[in-house]
């Protein structure tokens, strides 16, 4: 992670006035600082670092902070409100639920979450035939880690092997942890599963489409040579559909690959589709892009437009494994979520947000591009599909990875209208809301480039 450390303290900066931003008090605003101290004397540490704005509002793609101050939002809530902030839709159908004296009824059932699991499978299409909803992305892949064992010794596998990426990331806690590649963010289990294993994400910079084969192979030999029979001692295969931190894709060919090993060897294909579900990509799911087709996917994130619900969903065949009472969630399914959820489909349905997604990806990436070829010694990579990207940037004399400059460039940014996802990496990472305007899409790109700009000024 970056060692940068945001200005706390208000800054004086150039009052801004559009559509789209309103910056009128120094940033941060008066007062931010006192919040994030009470907040540091009662909360976790683990949930601070982020940039340093406290939130009042959001409405569509504008966040407003305690001071009224304005900015266009390319975070989305790291991918959550894909259909926008308090969208009406989703604010209608959770206030319906409020009306009804029905909050919560665990697993008993209720005709609300039959609507919505009728209407999710009926998106997703085949072959996902049932779900299982849950509250937080990091239980989706908890529960796609049991349902991938379950089915090994259905079909008799000698080991309970799941191969996972190196670098991907799966969620919090302990399975999701181990099958995650941060090596670092997993020292406090104690002990890694003999039988999680993880191969090497096949960056653009070291492999191509392709001899991306290759590389998988010469992974899956790796394997081979510490005792691991592929088609006895594997029954999963998990993949984040891009990797998180930098939104880059795997080569066609290497996903194509990996489905194939799966289905000559028994083995169940699941996609994380947490950051990339729900139109993100331009596609309903991102596995789409791959030309595959997976037994399970692990959803969440935009998927409630911005109440907690995730869930996977598989085959029949799959999702029946666990005996009735061997997999539920307190709070699974509640009608409120559940509600929340179908306004959502609604949303990207009527507004057809997967054709408006594919029509912006055109605007944002030809911008991204531009900002590329205008700071060759700053910008290594573009990458990402659809309305999530990220932008790579690199120190001019070492073409090293250059943290401290993105984390310098986020933070340009807030103080000139446009929030952007702070890795503490040297990306930057951007994902603005589906419903996002041309106008403040474009607005926003341009802040992003007049930032880069200043700081390289400052620099140099």
């Amino acid at each position: 992670m970056s060692n940068y450390k945001f200005h706390l303290e208000p800054q004086a900066v150039k009052p801004l006035k559009t559509k789209n931003i309103l910056i009128k008090t120094k940033i941060p605003a008066p007062g931010t600082r006192e919040i994030l101290n009470r907040l540091e004397v009662v909360e976790s540490r683990s949930m601070h670092g982020q940039l340093p704005i406290v939130w009042e509002k959001a409405k569509g793609h504008r966040v407003y902070d305690i001071a009224g101050n304005c900015w266009i939002d390319f975070t989305s809530t790291i991918f959550v409100a894909n259909v926008g902030h308090s969208n009406s839709r989703v604010s209608k159908a959770i206030k319906s639920t409020l009306d009804n004296p029905l909050f919560s009824c665990y697993a008993y059932a209720n005709k609300i979450r039959a609507n919505y699991l009728e209407k999710l499978i009926d998106f997703a299409g085949k072959p996902f035939e049932k779900a299982f909803l849950l509250s937080a992305g990091t239980e989706s892949t908890e529960a796609a880690l049991k349902l991938m064992r379950m089915n090994g010794q259905k079909v008799g596998k000698k080991r309970l092997g799941i191969i996972c990426v190196e670098n991907n990331w799966h969620g919090r806690t302990l399975g999701a942890q181990m099958m995650s590649g941060n090596l670092n963010q997993k020292e406090w289990i104690g002990y890694q599963d003999k039988d999680i294993h993880h191969i090497p994400f096949p960056y653009p910079w070291v492999v191509n489409n392709e001899n991306s084969v290759d590389f998988l192979m010469s992974a899956i030999e790796n394997l081979k040579k510490k005792g691991i029979n592929i088609e006895n001692d594997i029954c999963g295969f998990n993949l984040e559909t891009f990797q998180g931190w930098g939104a880059i894709f795997y080569p066609k060919n290497f996903v194509s690959a990996i489905s194939d090993i799966c289905r000559r060897n028994n083995i169940l294909l699941t996609f994380d589709e947490m950051q990339s579900g729900f139109g993100r990509t331009g596609k309903k799911f991102g596995f789409e892009h791959y030309d595959v087709v997976p037994d399970l996917i692990c959803v969440g994130k935009g998927m409630g437009g911005g109440v907690p619900l995730s869930g996977v969903l598989g085959s029949k065949e799959i999702m029946d494994l666990p005996d009735v009472g061997n997999m539920s969630s307190t709070h699974s399914a509640n009608p409120l979520v559940c509600a929340a959820g179908l306004a959502v489909l609604d949303e990207i349905g009527e507004r057809d947000l997967i054709r408006e997604t594919n029509r912006k990806e055109k605007i944002l990436f030809d911008e991204l591009k531009r900002i590329k070829f205008q700071y060759p010694e700053r910008v290594s990579y573009v990458f990402g599909k659809g309305l999530i990207a990220a932008i790579l940037f690199k120190c001019p004399n070492t073409h090293k990875p250059d943290k401290i400059f993105s984390s310098r460039v986020a933070e340009r940014c807030m103080q000139k209208g446009l929030l952007v996802v702070h890795t503490g990496r040297e990306s930057i990472k951007l994902g603005p809301p589906l419903v996002i305007t041309d106008e403040a899409l474009l607005e926003g790109i341009n802040v992003l480039n007049d930032s880069i700009k200043e700081i390289i000024e400052i620099i140099e």
